[in-house]
């Protein structure tokens, strides 16, 4: 544990801080950072970067090919300890122009712009965490800071990276945006995300629509059976997003696509529903119609462990020293603590600046809990034992 006065050293150095968080997260919120925008979201991570190493922090680059590079900052701490990990993603789920705009906003007491609570200001608020105890020292083993850039879309590159840096970590702290309720998030959905294809024959759909086959049709047949597993009460949940087909109006459709997310709560249940999904796509009921069906994308559910409510109970201490009262729900959303905690690592999600209406234009971040959120995150980590390799 650290003494009272490195404890107080950070605090009050944190709390001095809080205009300058803002206007570091104005910088981020106002880069276009879509998670294919491999451009802008490693133009993010040059800006943070450039933050971290102004405070003397090391920072290593990993490359990525086709979404944005993995960034990893170190401060140092006491050698031979496990590290402690905080992490977040740089990319939103927005388009390329989207903050020209809506550029970065203030109005009574909220922040706005694309992204801004998911999750840059989380982003911000870990990098000046680590600043602080690069500056007064004080942490009890050695803090990674992991920055990735494909979260939004079930980090296909970043996952790898994430689980081999939380297999060293004693405890993960993911800064996602706290709950409007001011909650933070002790438990999240697994979600799989796919996309199926499907085969029929073009014919003028006047002169002699008796020679076609449709591939629409047979989408909206499986759209029906795969809408059928939802099951609320179970917190299972089937939806169709995006659906695409056809040549012509004037055709009949000779090819049909659409992208499927399954969410479900329970590790154990995941491969049976997987396989209802993909049983509905290869078993067509329109025939001479064919399917192929491959999973894009995929989230693992986060359950809380001993070891995660003995952390999760250290942080609601820690928050109420600096003045706010919090408590942990569950939801529906996905993210990459699945993929920490699935790994063994004790994980808290959703740490962040409280935020609401996130992937949408009304998306906002309260700027008032800004720096309460980052002293609770410091007092957390200044409260963890040290443990060896």
């Amino acid at each position: 544990m650290a003494d009272h006065r490195s404890q107080a050293t950070i605090l009050e150095w944190l709390a001095a801080r809080g205009p300058e968080m803002l206007r570091l997260t104005e910088e981020l919120v106002n880069i276009d950072s879509g998670s294919y925008d491999k451009f802008g979201v490693d133009a993010v991570g040059a800006a943070l970067r450039r933050f971290l190493e102004q405070w003397g922090i090391r920072c290593e680059t990993v490359p990525l090919d086709r979404q944005g590079d993995a960034l990893r900052a170190i401060v140092s701490g006491p050698q031979g300890n496990r590290p402690i990990m905080l992490m977040g993603h740089r990319d939103t789920v927005f388009p390329k122009g989207e903050v020209s705009r809506r550029p970065f906003t203030i109005s009574d007491g909220r922040a706005y712009g694309p992204g801004v609570a998911d999750m840059k200001a989380g982003l911000v608020m870990n990098a000046y965490v680590l600043a602080a105890f690069a500056q007064f020292g004080g942490a009890p083993a050695p803090l990674v800071g992991l920055f990735t850039g494909d979260e939004e879309i079930g980090s296909p590159q970043s996952r790898p990276i994430i689980e081999a840096e939380a297999r060293q970590a004693q405890i993960v702290l993911n800064s996602e945006p706290g709950r409007a309720s001011g909650n933070i998030v002790t438990g999240r959905k697994g979600g799989v995300f796919f996309r199926c294809q499907v085969y029929g024959k073009s014919a003028h759909s006047g002169a002699n629509f008796q020679d076609g086959i449709s591939a629409i049709e047979e989408v909206a047949r499986k759209i029906q059976a795969w809408h059928e597993m939802t099951d609320l009460e179970q917190g299972t949940t089937v939806n169709v997003g995006l659906v695409s087909g056809g040549q012509s109006v004037n055709s009949v459709a000779p090819h049909a696509s659409c992208e499927i997310d399954l969410r479900y709560v329970r590790p154990a249940d995941r491969d049976r529903f997987v396989g209802e999904v993909m049983r509905i796509a290869e078993r067509c009921s329109l025939p001479g119609t064919r399917a192929e069906i491959v999973i894009t994308g995929e989230f693992l559910p986060l359950a809380q462990s001993p070891e995660s409510k003995t952390l999760f109970d250290c942080y609601v201490a820690a928050a109420r020293e600096v003045d706010f009262s919090v408590g942990g729900e569950f939801t529906g959303g996905c993210a990459d603590s699945g993929f920490t905690a699935n790994v063994g690592a004790p994980t808290l999600c959703a740490l962040g600046p409280v935020g609401g209406k996130a992937h949408s234009p009304d998306e906002y971040m309260e700027i008032a809990t800004f720096v309460p959120r980052a002293q609770a995150l410091a007092l957390t980590i200044l409260r963890m034992q040290p443990k060896d390799r």
